[in-house]
């Protein structure tokens, strides 16, 4: 009984680690600017080292743990992987590309707002990159809007709700896949759990764009850059409906219920069919799902000047499109496009082991049980407990500086308390989600914070008010869960069953 109490960790020295290792992990993102990978495998190695030296815990314990909690997240590491061909072969067949095509169709004066939003998250589904989204067509919605008249924060918050929108309920996206592996839910079951907190909230976002976006609806659209996007892209791709066939049959064989991985690489098996069709040799396609699609004749323009951008124009056939424009909008294109592939997912399946081993070394010594334990005995209904989760991603988010570990910690922090109350998995990954993805953007020194105001040349506190989609999406999540509205109970069959109160 002794031994087993030298080995339990205080709360307080719990809580001193943790500071340790937020402040190691911050001031490496944010001051070094580095990427978190080695600060993290510093903080492990700390972490480990007081389960070692002060808490007697065998070493082999610990390591154990460690690749416990990795072996967890194998599936989504997958996922992943078959995420990255996913996005190089449906950039290479035209699927994305007819996606943006259509999205950008859409667009009205009126409903500005409104058609930002759509437009996004539109391409951010299709993507599954909040960060690409932004980066290429929320940047040009916001040449458009200081072409209507429409305030810079106003329209880069409405471009970070919709891109985030995707970002967040995508199948393609890495935070889609993180999320439920920490919490040991399954891909499509987390994405139908979130549907309850982030379908009413989206709606409220659309009709918050269509009120707040009357007074702006009285300006004139740049038509001719869209016209030029939609001809460069028919210029390069073969554009059609025949587009969303592959994100149908995602979407079919996710409704019912075929497992992640076949369910995904269905849609590269179609794609890559689409492809050949075209007349793409099969090389080529391998090599697309295994380095990604680089944009042709979009990049073309982008590189392209003088006499040698006129016959360009004249030999891909654009109607009244200026050589500027075409320069401009190639550019566009070709930082939109240019993506995907096995191997891009590389860098965000490093970063995801080394936060899983962190998670891992602090579970095994015992420091996550004692922080949460003191914080559940607090916690004494389910819109509590999801509160408390929410809070602790949102803290993470601040003082971690990354929403990869936002959702890692928490997760690996809440999992067992979860287990214990037979609440279901996906309510975890539901609750890490809304607010560990969702509020990362919101925040300045956060890797997402900063990006996003980079690449939209707003103030991240400026844009702050109008990312409605973001901070209202925890709100809405902890008000259903204190309604017990969309409460997910795993029974003692192991079945997850929608109920107000535990089934049994």
């Amino acid at each position: 009984m002794k031994e087993s109490q030298m080995r339990q960790p205080s709360l307080g020295l719990s809580i001193a680690l943790f500071a340790l290792c937020a402040f190691i992990i911050s001031m490496g993102v944010l001051k070094l600017g580095v990427d978190a990978h080695i600060p993290i495998v510093i903080c492990a190695v700390i972490a480990a080292t007081v389960g070692v030296v002060i808490l007697k815990k065998p070493w082999s314990e610990i390591e154990q743990g460690a690749l416990n909690a990795i072996a967890v997240a194998l599936q989504a590491i997958v996922i992943l992987m078959i995420i990255g061909m996913v996005i190089g072969i449906w950039l290479k067949s035209g699927v994305v590309p007819s996606l943006i095509y259509y999205g950008l169709s859409i667009l009205s004066p009126s409903i500005f707002l409104l058609a930002t939003l759509l437009i996004c998250s539109i391409v951010s589904l299709a993507t599954g990159s909040s960060w690409t989204t932004a980066g290429t067509i929320g940047v040009a919605m916001m040449g458009i809007a200081h072409g209507l008249g429409v305030p810079a924060p106003v329209a880069a918050g409405v471009v970070i709700s919709g891109a985030y929108f995707g970002d967040k309920m995508s199948p393609l996206s890495d935070t889609t896949n993180l999320a439920p592996a920490v919490a040991g839910s399954n891909l499509f079951d987390h994405i139908r759990a979130m549907v309850w907190s982030t379908g009413p909230t989206y709606i409220l976002v659309a009709l918050i764009c269509i009120a707040f976006g009357m007074k702006y609806g009285g300006g004139t659209l740049d038509a001719a850059k869209i016209d030029a996007m939609q001809q460069i892209m028919n210029a390069e791709f073969n554009i059609g409906f025949l587009g969303f066939i592959p994100p149908l049959l995602v979407i079919v064989l996710a409704a019912i219920k075929t497992p992640a991985i076949p369910g995904l690489f269905s849609g590269v098996v179609a794609a890559a069919l689409m492809a050949f069709a075209q007349g793409d040799g099969l090389g080529d396609i391998i090599n697309a799902m295994h380095y990604g699609y680089e944009a042709g004749i979009s990049s073309q323009f982008a590189s392209a000047q003088g006499d040698a951008l006129m016959q360009l124009i004249s030999q891909t056939g654009l109607v009244n499109v200026a050589p500027e424009m075409a320069q401009e909008v190639g550019q566009t294109l070709t930082d939109l496009l240019t993506r995907g592939g096995l191997d891009s997912m590389m860098w965000s399946i490093s970063l995801v082991m080394c936060a899983l081993f962190f998670g891992g070394v602090m579970e095994a010594c015992g420091f996550l049980e004692v922080i949460v334990g003191s914080i559940m005995k607090m916690v004494k209904s389910v819109g509590g407990i999801m509160a408390t989760v929410i809070a602790s991603c949102f803290i993470s988010n601040l003082f971690l500086g990354d929403q990869y570990l936002s959702i890692v910690i928490p997760g690996r922090m809440f999992k067992v308390a979860f287990e214990k109350v037979n609440l279901a998995p996906r309510m975890l990954s539901r609750a890490l989600e809304d607010a560990g993805t969702l509020t990362s953007p919101l925040i300045p020194w956060n890797t997402c914070g900063a990006f996003q105001s980079s690449a939209l040349g707003v103030p991240t506190l400026s844009y702050l008010p109008y990312a409605f989609l973001n901070y209202l999406n925890p709100l809405v999540s902890i008000l259903i869960s204190y309604m017990k509205i969309g409460i997910y109970w795993r029974t003692s069959k192991g079945e997850d069953v929608v109920a107000r109160e535990y089934p049994g």
